[in-house]
């Protein structure tokens, strides 16, 4: 199957029989010949959006262990239109959850969601109707109107196509356009997060810093910063007639148009073989992915049969509260070995005096 489907990369879900699945998977990409990883994902919320409405419509012929399968796999591919099929609750937010006021949970964690999705922005053109639907001014009538569309008039080429959408009028587009992008579209500012409106202030800034909408789609306008910086932010802003930010987010989005915020962050941490507890020895500093975070410290994975424990005093060089100070789920952290109990299957890491520069 690895090789007829030319897999590269295996997601294992972090549940039951997670570190026999993991070993499983060691032992063949020992075996075959192309190369090959594997990561371990949260799974948390799977069992609940497999058994969903949503995903009973996205996958009928599957069942629901399959319909898991998948989303365990996707969670890899693009973790937040993936995990927006799920309530938020149902993703494990803290121990204390169940003691807050329903209602202001949901609008809290929804509040979240919405920041997140919109903060990366979302590709017009293959984003589900559940992304979709929390990008601002959009609901999931129009979400799913737009999927339609989509699927009836072939891909869309620009924004302005999005007010043949049903019941999508000027106020929801204007709301929403700056935050959907369009890949290979009509103009190249579509994939960028410069909204409709100013683009001709975009156009205009480029003109007078000597630069075309050509070079932004060449990725020739690197000096565009400099350029602006020597010329004045305030009197280029002045002379455009936008503010002094917006500037600074137009020039952002035309040095990187397409550009997704995630890029930023660490990459996953993806491994081909499995060490045993026995291995481990004192003093051994490892890379590893934060599992969970409590309040007395946080589980870390590096890569054997049990996750080790960074007691809270062992996070940081300064005081902290909490851990959440320090690291969240999903960071990928370097971590030294203090003891290691093979008998009662228990490992003692420190991040104290380890340098987390992480190629």
């Amino acid at each position: 199957m690895i090789a007829k489907h030319h897999v590269t990369v295996i997601a294992i879900g972090n549940g039951t029989a997670s570190k026999e699945s993991e070993m499983f998977v060691a032992e063949l990409i020992a075996e075959v010949s192309t190369p090959l990883a594997y990561m371990v994902v949260s799974e948390a919320g799977a069992s609940v959006y497999s058994a969903s409405k949503l995903a009973a419509e996205e996958f009928p012929q599957f069942d629901v262990s399959l319909r898991s399968a998948v989303s365990i796999a996707r969670r890899l591919q693009d973790p937040l239109a993936e995990l927006v099929k799920i309530d938020p609750k149902a993703i494990g937010v803290g121990q204390y959850q169940h003691d807050m006021p329903k209602n202001r949970m949901d609008t809290a964690l929804g509040g979240v969601v919405e920041g997140c999705v919109n903060q990366v922005g979302v590709d017009l053109n293959t984003a589900s109707f559940s992304l979709l639907s929390y990008i601002a001014g959009i609901n999931s009538t129009v979400a799913k109107n737009i999927v339609a569309y989509r699927e009836n008039c072939g891909r869309f080429t620009n924004h302005k196509q999005l007010l043949k959408v049903a019941k999508l009028g000027p106020k929801a587009y204007e709301q929403c356009a700056g935050f959907l992008r369009i890949d290979k579209g009509d103009n190249v500012l579509d994939s960028t997060g410069v909204h409709p409106e100013s683009y001709q202030a975009a156009q205009q800034l480029l003109a007078i810093c000597g630069f075309t909408l050509n070079d932004v789609q060449n990725g020739a306008v690197q000096e565009l910063p400099a350029r602006v910086k020597a010329h004045g932010e305030d009197r280029l802003a002045k002379e455009i007639g936008i503010g002094e930010p917006t500037l600074r987010d137009i020039v952002a989005e035309l040095v990187r148009p397409g550009r997704d915020p995630r890029d930023e962050l660490p990459k996953p941490l993806l491994r081909t073989d499995v060490m045993d507890l026995k291995d481990l020895k004192p003093g051994m500093e490892l890379t590893g992915t934060v599992r969970n975070v409590i309040d007395f410290g946080a589980f870390v994975d590096i890569g054997v049969h049990e996750d080790g424990l960074v007691h809270v005093s062992q996070l940081s060089n300064q005081y902290i509260r909490h851990p959440s100070q320090v690291v969240k789920v999903g960071d990928i952290v370097k971590v030294k070995v203090l003891e290691v109990d093979v008998a009662r299957k228990r490992i003692s890491l420190t991040m104290k005096g380890v340098s987390q520069t992480i190629s």
